[in-house]
């Protein structure tokens, strides 16, 4: 592998997202909460301004409580990838996943339903977010992951998912400027946006709509049952509600600890590249697709949507680390698998909470008379506003057909009480399993 380059940051390096240069959080704060509301929505991100969206155009009132500012959680600090159905089974716990083909067919169709609603979205809000429908690359990272796609690209077929095919290692360089990988998959039904002009343009059309009301710094502190409703406690006060929907994803707290029992918070890390050649962009990503990999400790990259920069994104470790290291790992994961970036310098880095459940599926349904939208398993900017707006049509009165998902349980994690104390465990073995795949296999 080519030397790393040790003088990796810019001299005006940021611990901040990216997208953030174009949209920051918003600190949009309510006055006072009201005594009643017909339904509080516990996270701002996606799915809760998704749900209130949906919630308003049926004619019913809504509180969103964000416990910082609007904006400030993973919704905007994603990769910004799009996927319908190709990241369909990633298991956080390296178990092999066999739905049953039934099941399959479920859930590309509503990831396809999703992707498609999503631009149905933003040309609807008229949301000007960069939007691309490149298709995605998921690269082999070992010979027998090869053959593992080809299993993965029948079922996937057989599901519905038609514009999916194999591509082997000699025509991979038609799709990105790398030998790394052993041939792999596309999926044209892919793409990619800018995650924070999308989050923004999507909180613009909420408050748009004048029977939402958006509380930030409101922290959700306590849920009590109250006749056929609830009790919302908060840093601001208490309001009452026939409904409430959870939509804290990766920062789900103990405030629902029944939910979050059933998901395990994962760190995703990014980073920023500085500008580079048009010429050198173009031979990196040919195609402008957006690109992932089969290892079970996984990277994932694309090219921003000025066209100058490469965004790449991983886990850098299991465990938590500072700003420096997680660049310096991450840039040598880059320089891996794209050896021409081994000079170039890296701008900013940032990391976000992802949810992953013990079945790899997102889901939507109820608990204990609690409404959810949780799960996007790191794959959530087309799913998780598509399940928060038939959450909020269902809630209305209005949702044709069921919520996706609804008939599916949101599984129990065995020996799991909400803190993830097995990741370095897994981590350290994942990692063990890919260098054994790509040296022995």
């Amino acid at each position: 592998m080519p030397a790393v380059n040790q003088s990796i940051f810019t001299s005006d390096f940021k611990d901040e997202p990216y997208w953030w240069q174009a949209f920051r959080p918003q600190a949009i704060t309510a006055p006072s909460l009201p005594a009643r509301t017909d339904v509080v929505i516990v996270g701002g991100g996606y799915a809760g301004l998704a749900t209130a969206r949906a919630l308003a155009d049926g004619g019913v009132q809504s509180v969103v409580l964000e416990a910082d500012e609007f904006g400030a959680g993973a919704s905007t600090r994603s990769g910004g990838a799009l996927s319908a159905g190709l990241s369909i089974g990633k298991s956080f716990t390296g178990r092999t996943l066999d739905y049953s083909p039934e099941l399959v067919r479920d859930v590309v169709g509503w990831a396809i339903d999703a992707y498609r609603a999503l631009i149905d979205l933003v040309e609807q809000e008229k949301i000007d977010c960069h939007l691309e429908q490149r298709g995605r690359f998921l690269g082999a990272c070992a010979a027998s992951h090869y053959e593992g796609l080809r299993t993965r690209f029948a079922k996937l077929r057989d599901g519905g998912a038609t514009d999916c095919r194999l591509i082997t290692r000699e025509e991979q360089r038609e799709e990105i400027g790398s030998d790394f990988y052993h041939g792999g998959m596309v999926f044209e039904t892919a793409g990619k946006l800018h995650p924070a002009l999308f989050y923004g343009g999507l909180l613009a059309a909420v408050r748009r709509r004048n029977s939402v009301i958006l509380a930030g710094h409101c922290r959700a502190t306590g849920l009590a049952r109250d006749g056929e409703g609830w009790r919302v406690s908060t840093s601001m006060g208490e309001v009452r509600a026939r409904h409430v929907v959870v939509a804290t994803n990766g920062y789900t707290s103990g405030v629902t600890p029944r939910l979050q029992k059933r998901l395990v918070p994962i760190a995703s890390h990014i980073i920023a590249t500085e500008e580079l050649p048009a010429d050198l962009i173009h031979e990196l990503c040919p195609k402008g697709r957006t690109f992932s990999e089969t290892r079970r400790v996984l990277h994932y990259y694309r090219i921003s949507p000025d066209g100058k920069r490469v965004i790449f994104g991983g886990r850098a470790r299991f465990t938590e680390i500072d700003a420096e290291l997680r660049a310096r790992l991450l840039h040598q994961a880059l320089v891996e698998r794209l050896p021409q970036l081994a000079d170039v310098k890296v701008t900013h880095t940032w990391q976000g909470n992802v949810a992953f459940t013990y079945d790899a599926l997102p889901h939507a349904g109820e608990l204990d008379g609690l409404h959810f939208v949780l799960g996007c398993n790191g794959s959530g900017v087309s799913m998780m506003p598509f399940l928060g707006n038939a959450m909020g049509q269902s809630i209305a009165g209005h949702l044709r057909g069921k919520v996706p998902f609804a008939e599916t349980e949101l599984p129990p994690i065995p020996l799991y009480s909400g803190k993830p104390w097995f990741l370095p465990v897994i981590g350290g073995a994942f990692r063990t399993l890919d260098y054994i795949d790509e040296k022995v296999r």
